[in-house]
């Protein structure tokens, strides 16, 4: 395993320590970030170049930035296998970088499986930039033709004498060279790889395992105060009274503030409440327990999930508004041809094992925070327009994140930190408790889902399905009821069934709580409508699941959803460039039906079932086998194929699989959040449990090969899963659930 000397967020400071004994190095590409460990290599020139990616020391280390935050997908290790592969470094001289927020490095929202999809090209320029200058330099100084080198483990060779320098040697004079045009670039073919594609732990691993690491929780400053802070326990409630006498009587508590109330749609402002502010975190939990709060009333106040959800099922049970029409619209449904289905998910939470986080103190010149933030921009504009501020007076350190699932690029924390501390005066930590997460975060949509499909001698015919949630647009705008587009893109108006006619509708859904995306967002619920139902239609046509789907998928092409009522979205990227292939379809379900021959005959109460699903831009097939004894459900085994284009790092890729399968699993047989008079109900793992060790299923992974260009891999793999179990559980009971979670119906 590689070994790096640093891995870290640099400050002014930490560039003169970083390049003070090497003296120079060399940078490219844009300019002005006087905190970057590239700005001292060209401090003094008349024209800064310094890249916000690549830097080269004379000491012949290599420092490559990762701009996205790292949260246990492996991003600060992916991005720089792609910066080292075209700039030819040597991987044992890489030392990584994370950037802090700055506009310059393009998006940095660490969602929606991006990262790299969106990242690859722009990443492979900047170290082919980098290689180019090097071989300029190592050409003057070899006085031998540029085509006669070649930059491999941070040297450049001549391949005709076999001379050589190293990166450090050629830095300065690199550095002095013009930029080339990034159309002059020639970047290496992929049987050129040296990193892309290879399975390099994760550089942040050695840290992490001697605790050295840094998450948010971590974070230490001179003279800090902890915060714990009382939120409204119904979302849009204010505060009536507050009696703080015995809070500010516990040792420890230095004050007691109210946070102003959030005016119009939540967004990313705090909730309110309030804050008692002490020298330690037990004093300040201590002293928010003594706090006698009325809170006011709200909109919101009879908010009754259960109800609710009864109510939105009938809903989808009437017409909609038409969202896709592929082919006539059918209006014959002979009962004996006809199926019909309802689904439903229950409001969902992140969960993750590390709450919201955030450090913030005050400076002369703004506020600096650390925070574990998945969305640093976001983070730096949410808390200057609280503040007051420019964007260029607040600097966010990011911090390692111990999960994030969607919860962390909602910035509120961030903002509570920042006006505590420019209260106080002092710096404060805002700390959330695993209460405060379940309770007051933004929780993914309750929904409901009717299918109806008519299947005739040849095959199915026709199918109308509806759709209807809260919106998470809702969140933005108050008066949003109804989903947007771009959530009805996430796996109900793109799967590409080669029938008759297709009808896609939605329907309208108030919102009353905060809605957010979660690990796969709308995939979730939409993934489990249509995945339980093509084995409902399986079933009536008599054939195996797998067969269902290669019917329903068609010929193999590349679906357009032209003259269908809609332009979709396809996750911000063209179709040329990450085409809906039913090929690829196919090839998922291809290697997992193979790999599900290949195992054991089944014994009394088990059963498989399988679903496939393309979300960002990814293909991702599951089989899952359980066994079903007096009830209680045990999985046993999980089989889960990807073909996400090219791949950066497979051992990431396999580790993201696993993990969605874990992810997948508890969401279908325990997740749920539920309300009463505007209330959460749930408050900790005890009433919202995660996987266990011991439910946990043997997980096979399959990647497929592919030379397509990279898709998304964090969040694809988790769809497919609940579907899967309640297809399985079909297979071996004959019991059909649709309305998750399963512990609702069995013991898990």
């Amino acid at each position: 395993m590689s070994q790096f000397t640093a891995v870290q967020n640099f400050s002014r400071r930490d560039v003169l320590k970083l390049f003070g004994v090497a003296g120079g190095g060399l940078a490219l590409g844009a300019s002005g970030v006087s905190w970057s460990p590239m700005a001292l290599a060209q401090q003094g020139t008349s024209e800064s170049r310094l890249n916000l990616f690549i830097a080269i020391g004379e000491d012949n280390q290599v420092y490559l930035t990762c701009h996205r935050s790292e949260m246990g997908q492996g991003i600060r290790t992916g991005i720089p296998q792609v910066l080292a592969d075209e700039l030819g470094a040597k991987w044992d001289n890489v030392v990584v970088v994370q950037g802090l927020a700055d506009e310059r490095y393009g998006s940095q929202n660490t969602d929606g499986s991006r990262s790299i999809r969106r990242g690859f090209d722009k990443m492979r320029e900047m170290g082919a930039m980098a290689r180019t200058m090097l071989e300029q330099a190592g050409a003057e100084r070899l006085k031998v033709p540029t085509s006669e080198l070649i930059c491999i483990d941070n040297e450049v060779v001549h391949s005709v004498s076999g001379r050589r320098l190293s990166f450090g040697e050629l830095a300065l004079a690199a550095a002095a060279l013009p930029l080339p045009d990034p159309a002059s670039l020639t970047l290496k073919s992929a049987g050129q790889y040296t990193h892309i594609g290879k399975s390099h732990g994760i550089v942040d691993m050695e840290d992490i395992l001697t605790g050295q690491a840094e998450f948010g929780y971590d974070v230490q400053l001179d003279g800090m105060l902890y915060a714990s802070i009382t939120r409204p326990p119904v979302a849009g409630s204010v505060l009536n009274h507050l009696d703080d006498t015995l809070a500010r009587a516990t040792a420890g508590v230095v004050d007691v503030i109210t946070l102003p109330a959030p005016i119009g749609a939540p967004s990313f402002q705090p909730l309110g409440g309030v804050a008692v502010v002490a020298t330690n975190s037990w004093s300040a939990i201590e002293g928010r327990k003594q706090l006698s709060i009325r809170w006011g009333k709200s909109p919101n106040d009879a908010h009754d999930s259960q109800q609710y959800l009864a109510e939105l099922s009938e809903r989808v049970k009437q017409p909609g508004k038409v969202v896709r029409q592929q082919g006539p619209v059918n209006t014959d449904w002979p009962k004996e041809q006809t199926i019909s289905a309802l689904y439903t998910v229950p409001y969902l939470a992140h969960a993750m094992m590390e709450p919201p986080t955030a450090t913030a103190r005050m400076t002369a010149d703004g506020v600096e925070l650390w925070a574990s933030t998945q969305t640093p921009q976001s983070a730096q504009q949410t808390v200057a327009n609280a503040l007051g501020l420019k964007v260029e007076q607040v600097i966010i350190h990011v911090t390692l994140l111990g999960g994030g699932f969607g919860r962390k690029s909602k910035p509120d924390f961030c903002v509570e930190a920042a006006l505590l501390a420019k209260q106080t005066g002092k710096p404060v930590k805002v700390s959330w408790s695993r209460e405060d997460e379940l309770q007051n975060g933004y929780l993914h949509a309750i929904s409901a889902q009717y299918f109806k499909g008519k299947v005739g001698a040849d095959g199915v015919e026709a199918i109308l399905q509806r759709s209807g949630f809260p919106s998470i647009s809702s969140t933005f705008n108050a008066s949003v009821d109804e989903p947007s587009a771009s959530e009805l893109d996430m796996g109900f108006v793109d799967v590409p069934l080669s029938i008759n006619s297709l009808r896609c509708e939605s329907v309208k859904a108030q919102a009353h709580t905060r809605i957010g995306w979660l690990r796969s967002v709308c995939n979730i619920q939409h993934g489990f409508g249509i995945g339980s139902f093509v084995d409902e239609l399986a079933h009536k046509r008599g054939l195996p699941t797998v067969q269902m789907w290669r019917e329903l998928l068609g010929s193999d092409r590349h679906e357009t959803f032209e003259n269908q009522g809609f332009t979709y979205g396809n996750y911000g990227d063209s179709l040329s460039r990450h085409p809906v292939d039913t090929a690829r379809f196919k090839g998922v379900i291809d290697a997992v039906e193979q790999a599900m021959a290949r195992q054991p005959k089944l014994t009394s109460g088990q059963g498989w079932g399988f679903a496939v699903h393309r979300s960002f831009t990814a293909f991702v097939a599951t089989a899952t086998l359980v066994e079903v004894t007096d009830n209680k459900l045990k999985v046993l085994k999980s089989i889960i194929a990807i073909d996400a284009g090219t791949l950066v790092n497979p051992d990431r890729v396999r580790s993201q699989l696993e993990g969605a399968v874990m992810f997948g699993l508890t969401l279908a047989l325990m997740g749920q959040i539920s309300f009463k008079a505007g209330r959460v109900e749930q408050s900790n793992f005890h009433d919202y449990p995660l996987l266990r060790m011991s439910q946990c299923p043997d997980i096979e992974t399959i990647i497929i090969a592919s030379d397509a260009v990279p898709a998304g891999v964090g969040e694809p793999g988790v769809p497919p899963v609940a579907p899967s179990v309640v297809n399985a559980i079909f297979a071996a009971t004959g019991k059909r659930i649709r309305q998750l979670p399963i512990n609702a119906h069995m013991s898990v």
